[in-house]
């Protein structure tokens, strides 16, 4: 029965999809990060759903009347010049082939990406977006948290198998990233039964972050909620409500999950640890060595054989920084990290420019949010080899078209809006 309602889905959409390209990008996130075939059990677990959706959405954006150029952002050329390298790192591979699977299955994910850039424009559009990304990855955090609560957290939550998050731990980060995006949601709704549902999911997603056993999601989730609080109007209230949760959050979980995050501070003992950092050694010398770096799939015995301190504790990257740096070397590593900061920092343009404006006030709220979103990815990620996940780089997308909402409108009313406040970075 659910392969039969995922296939209705998809197929009915289908006709939308063509009068819209804003409707195949929407379809295709809800495909690439719910993947609610995953749910089935039948013939639409393997069914190309994706693949369908992204002809229907690529053949939609070529028929438009609509601009199909991709906005002038300092985000979208950074995010050119990392697709650029990594198709010339490809030809330097060290495994060719397995390099050239995986260069397939990333670029169809940046070519959606810039698609996505590309159609999303305005408010609605961003705001049907977040929606999509929040409902598809809160699914997830609804059914961990009640697993979680009914085996008293003595039992892992996992995502669905054979996707990015299927993995506890990229699972863990997953629901860490769109906690903020509940919160934005629940900021700008005036029905309150939304609110209490947003309320109910955000406490249910943090729980099965916590019952994924993940010790980089414990990371992660402390550096959004920090970054949530810092940001807050009323620091008081929000701190005492911090204080009071999570206490009773933790004390729900047994003593293993608190013997597997106390392990955070002993990771001499850890092997896993230490074949992290291993890792971690094998991709610098190999990026010191090949300019170009190992291209994708480097996380071979012959690899770590010439450059890894311990050639037999072989270990994927487990890192987005030591993947992007083994794989792409310097170069690489340094488009990728100016891709982030650029992105935080047209966030923090919006925050400015948005102010003294109710008009503006939900780019205000959208930019911070995506911001705690992209502190928790920052940090959660230090511990994981998610550098394709899709959903960083659809909050990019949001971002670049939210930037251009605020200024089309700023255009549009200059003398309605005062200045920004002038802020200490702008000053220097």
């Amino acid at each position: 029965m659910r392969d039969i309602f995922v296939t209705l889905i998809v197929f009915a959409s289908l006709p939308l999809i063509v009068r819209n390209p804003v409707n195949g990008v929407l379809m295709w996130i809800w495909i690439s990060v719910m993947n609610p075939h995953t749910q089935g059990w039948g013939f639409a677990t393997t069914f190309p759903f994706a693949m369908i959706v992204g002809v229907a959405t690529l053949f939609s954006v070529a028929i438009t009347r609509q601009p199909k150029t991709l906005p002038a952002s300092n985000i979208t050329f950074t995010l050119i010049a990392f697709i650029i390298w990594m198709n010339v790192t490809t030809l330097f591979a060290i495994f060719p082939e397995a390099s050239v699977v995986q260069w397939g299955k990333v670029m169809k994910i940046m070519l959606m990406s810039l698609v996505t850039m590309m159609v999303i424009r305005s408010r609605e559009d961003i705001q049907r977006m977040v929606w999509v990304l929040t409902l598809s990855l809160g699914f997830y955090g609804v059914k961990g948290g009640i697993f979680t609560v009914r085996s008293g957290g003595q039992d892992r939550v996992w995502g669905p198998v054979g996707t990015f998050i299927g993995d506890n731990n990229s699972l863990a980060l997953a629901l860490i990233m769109t906690i903020p995006l509940m919160r934005y949601l629940q900021q700008t709704t005036d029905r309150r039964w939304v609110w209490h549902a947003l309320t109910a999911m955000m406490l249910l997603s943090a729980l099965a972050a916590l019952g994924s056993y993940s010790r980089g999601g414990l990371l992660a989730i402390g550096a959004m909620v920090i970054y949530m609080w810092l940001q807050s109007h009323n620091k008081l209230v929000t701190g005492m409500l911090i204080m009071l949760l999570t206490p009773l959050a933790l004390l729900f979980m047994p003593e293993r999950w608190s013997d597997r995050m106390d392990s955070i501070g002993d990771y001499q003992n850890d092997g896993s640890a230490l074949g992290r950092i291993n890792a971690w050694h094998m991709a610098y010398n190999l990026a010191k060595d090949r300019f170009f770096g190992g291209g994708y799939e480097v996380s071979e015995a012959s690899v770590f054989l010439l450059y890894a301190p311990d050639p037999k504790a072989i270990h994927a990257a487990h890192s987005i920084y030591f993947q992007a740096l083994g794989e792409h070397g310097f170069v690489g590593l340094f488009i990728y990290l100016l891709l982030g900061w650029q992105t935080w920092r047209s966030a923090s343009w919006i925050v400015r420019h948005s102010q003294g404006s109710a008009d503006l006030a939900w780019a205000g709220h959208l930019a911070r949010m995506m911001q705690a979103s992209l502190a928790g990815f920052a940090v959660g990620g230090a511990f994981l080899s998610l550098l394709y996940y899709d959903v960083p780089y659809y909050l990019m997308a949001v971002v670049v078209a939210t930037r251009i909402a605020v200024a089309r409108y700023r255009a549009q009313a200059p003398v309605a809006l005062p200045p920004p406040a002038l802020t200490l970075e702008r000053a220097q």
